[in-house]
């Protein structure tokens, strides 16, 4: 190694220089510190858990099958923690389909009130 003070060169071993006597244990830079880095398996895969659908689907659309999609997204996150992956992606298959069973029961429920409306008007019109 070669002194920072004299540029002299040094034998590998040497903490002082042989030349001058400066210490070559400063010269020598610190290890950089670690860095942090998650690794990858705590990124993990991600499972879509529809939460957001199931919500919407209970408040708009039809609250008790929107409530069985929202127990089922609650799950989908602590599955994928525990490691339970393909118990992850049921929960989170199931949440869609409670959450599109939902809104199609809002649907048709919706369309029903809508005729029933229609025809009692048009019922209620002809009494005049």
């Amino acid at each position: 190694m070669n002194c920072p003070n004299c540029g002299h060169p040094n034998s590998a071993g040497a903490s002082a220089c042989e030349q001058c006597g400066a210490s070559l244990v400063a010269a020598v830079p610190p290890a950089p510190p670690p860095q942090h880095t998650p690794h990858p398996a705590q990124a993990g895969p991600t499972v879509p858990n529809h939460l957001v659908w199931a919500i919407l689907a209970t408040i708009c659309c039809c609250l008790p099958t929107g409530i069985v999609s929202i127990i089922y997204a609650a799950q989908v996150d602590g599955k994928v923690q525990a490691g339970d992956l393909a118990g992850a992606r049921q929960s989170s298959d199931n949440a869609k389909l409670w959450a599109w069973i939902s809104f199609g029961l809002g649907l048709v429920g919706g369309a029903a009130y809508f005729a029933l409306a229609f025809l009692g008007a048009l019922a209620d019109a002809g009494n005049y």
